[in-house]
């Protein structure tokens, strides 16, 4: 008699942490099924891999009942995995929870793994999707094998967020591993995701004031850091950067919990070398190898492995991607980018001005967010204002559903971003939607370099402009 398959239902199973997970259960057997508000290449992506995918927008209503395929699929499975952004009134999750169905947030669900598994843990404000797959491409490469659940697509992983590992493909008796079983994940600090998870290495690429909305400040954002650290045992490894000023607050005893510690900096000699060696450019990114090889070499990986991978490392999806289009009868560079803080809008223009340091440059931004931009109002506008580019053209504020609680807050909006931006310069516009945005850059491109950012929905646009 063949074994039961386990049954796994996902709400918001197009996000980009949720999918990947999907992805690990696929991998494992299970039969899954999930539901999301949008089809998206990720959900196509799902279904080719055998999923089964329900779109409905109705299930955004907390008064909609879901639909009956989905009300069988929710009685017939053995658990229901949510993404946070799902709000607890969501018709779904409400149906789950009267059947008695086991019910895990997406977070929750990633805990359970990290506790199966030797897992390391990329976390901090900036880089952990860049940091995540440089050191899951050096431990590919050196026979490691791992097992990796990551924010952006790789090419690599067939243009996948998700790769399953197994055994090693070499032996590992040199290396810092005690189970054949390794683990690579990013771990987001909103909502305290991350404090779902136990790792046994940490690397904390850097702290920025960022996801106020949830923290209020930055004490509270550097104490659920400080207790995410907690997390390891005292065999564990925390690896740091011990250049930055956020991290530096941290208060971290170590001869409490026993743990060891690794840190990086701009000023080993290793810096210089991996600078000569990278093919994405910018300081941010310098840091992301540092952070990446410094977390190799503590596990035994050889400095020639780790730098073989770390110059084959080509970028990911929507971190500084680059193509060719063709606009207004001329062939243009489009760099798509997923950067949404103002730290991260900086370090991204300063790294293509570094890599093409005499061409024009425009850049279309679609803040992400009421609330972070109400929190980070002032470095938006500073950052905007001083960055290197000949034109800006600001799309409205992403709404991010079930996380926009004040209204008092849609007093800001990109309409007046653009005046104080052009207090000092005049070198932004609104554009009310992309319909207007592609008009005007079709009719008014002089650049030679267009940049579009955010991590909302403006990917369509980079989309719509490249066909």
């Amino acid at each position: 008699m063949r074994n039961k398959k386990t049954k796994i239902h996902f709400i918001g199973i197009g996000g980009i942490g949720v999918s990947a997970l999907a992805q690990y259960y696929l991998s494992q057997g299970a039969e899954v099924s999930g539901t999301d508000l949008v089809s998206s290449e990720i959900t196509k992506m799902l279904e080719r891999k055998g999923a089964k995918i329900f779109i409905n927008s109705k299930g955004k209503s907390q008064k909609s009942k879901p639909q009956l395929k989905t009300q069988n699929l929710i009685k017939n499975s053995d658990l229901t995995i949510y993404s946070k952004a799902v709000p607890h009134s969501h018709p779904e999750l409400k149906l789950a929870r009267k059947l008695k169905k086991k019910c895990l947030s997406y977070p929750e669900a990633l805990g359970e793994l990290t506790k199966q598994y030797f897992t390391i843990a990329v976390c901090g404000t900036h880089g952990k999707s860049t940091t995540t797959a440089m050191i899951a491409l050096i431990l590919m490469k050196a026979g490691l094998n791992p097992t990796v659940i990551l924010g952006t697509k790789l090419k690599e992983f067939e243009n996948s967020n998700f790769r399953m590992g197994g055994k090693p493909k070499l032996l590992t008796t040199h290396y810092l591993l005690p189970t054949d079983k390794v683990l690579i994940i990013e771990a987001d600090e909103h909502f305290g995701s991350f404090l779902n998870y136990w790792p046994r290495i940490i690397v904390l690429t850097n702290i920025e004031k960022d996801h106020l909305d949830y923290y209020r400040n930055l004490k509270n954002l550097l104490r659920a850091f400080e207790q995410f650290i907690g997390h390891l045992k005292k065999d564990g490894w925390l690896i740091f950067n011990q250049d930055d000023k956020g991290i530096s607050k941290l208060k971290i005893q170590k001869s409490k919990l026993q743990l060891k510690t690794q840190s990086f900096s701009l000023k080993q000699k290793e810096a210089k070398q991996l600078k000569n060696i990278l093919k994405v450019p910018g300081k941010h990114n310098l840091y992301n190898a540092l952070a990446s090889y410094t977390c190799a070499k503590t596990l035994g990986v050889s400095e020639k492995i780790i730098l073989e991978a770390l110059s084959e490392y080509k970028g990911a999806w929507r971190r500084l991607e680059e193509r060719e289009i063709n606009l207004n009868n001329r062939k243009t560079l489009l760099i798509s980018d997923y950067g949404h803080h103002p730290t991260e809008i900086r370090a991204t223009i300063e790294a293509i001005r570094e890599k093409y340091p005499n061409r024009k440059i425009w850049l279309v931004f679609q803040p992400h967010q009421y609330q972070r931009t109400f929190y980070l109002w002032k470095d938006f506008i500073k950052t905007l204002r001083e960055i290197k580019v000949e034109k800006i053209i600001l799309l409205p504020i992403y709404e991010v559903a079930g996380r926009e609680k004040k209204l008092s807050q849609r007093k800001i909006s990109s309409n007046v971003l653009v005046q104080k931006i052009n207090e000092r310069s005049k070198k932004a516009i609104f554009a009310k939607d992309f319909w207007e945005a592609k008009d005007y850059i079709t009719k008014n491109f002089e650049g030679e370099i267009l940049v579009i950012m955010g991590a909302g929905d403006v990917y369509d646009l980079s989309v719509s402009l490249s066909t």
